[in-house]
């Protein structure tokens, strides 16, 4: 018995140090997973905007430092982005954002398995393109970036370091 209170007291205990979780925002639940979140979400700017402020704040409250942070939350911005443009407004989408150990893990499911990203080397090099040069920097900012099929439809992966 004394073991069963002593569990539900350090249970307690690590949940009151977590980074707190937006309480209601229409179109997202957010769930915490080890040092970090899970979102469920149905694209739209208000809840992209919650999304990338979640990213700064949960990664630094698990130890990544601030440029981490902010290039966590470019990804995330671009990802989402890039899900939009492949699928439509108020796709269902799942964002994963969390420290493992040295790194941070950047993971975005949308359901269009069949709309792989395409690189553009042209876009990243004309002063004219009007898009195409987010994926030229998502290779610079998180290079080994890559493409899994998923339950939901298709998951890109990216990796970047904790610091």
């Amino acid at each position: 018995m004394d073991d069963m209170l002593r569990g539900a007291r350090m249970n307690d205990q690590r949940r009151s140090q977590r980074p707190a979780l937006p309480a209601c925002v229409l179109g997202l639940y957010v769930q915490h997973r080890d040092r970090g979140f899970v979102a469920h979400i149905t694209a739209s700017e208000s809840v992209f905007s919650t999304v990338r402020g979640l990213t700064v704040s949960v990664l630094k409250a698990y130890g990544a430092g601030q440029a981490a942070a902010d290039t966590a939350e470019w990804l995330v911005s671009e990802l989402l982005g890039n899900a939009v443009r492949a699928c439509g407004d108020y796709v269902p989408l799942v964002v994963e954002v969390y420290v493992t150990g040295r790194s941070v893990q950047v993971n975005v499911h949308d359901p269009a398995a069949d709309r792989l990203p395409r690189r553009s080397a042209v876009a990243m090099d004309s002063d004219h393109a009007e898009s195409g040069r987010g994926l030229g920097l998502l290779d610079v900012l998180a290079p080994g970036w890559d493409v899994v099929s998923s339950p939901v439809g298709k998951q890109i992966r990216c990796r970047i370091d904790a610091r």
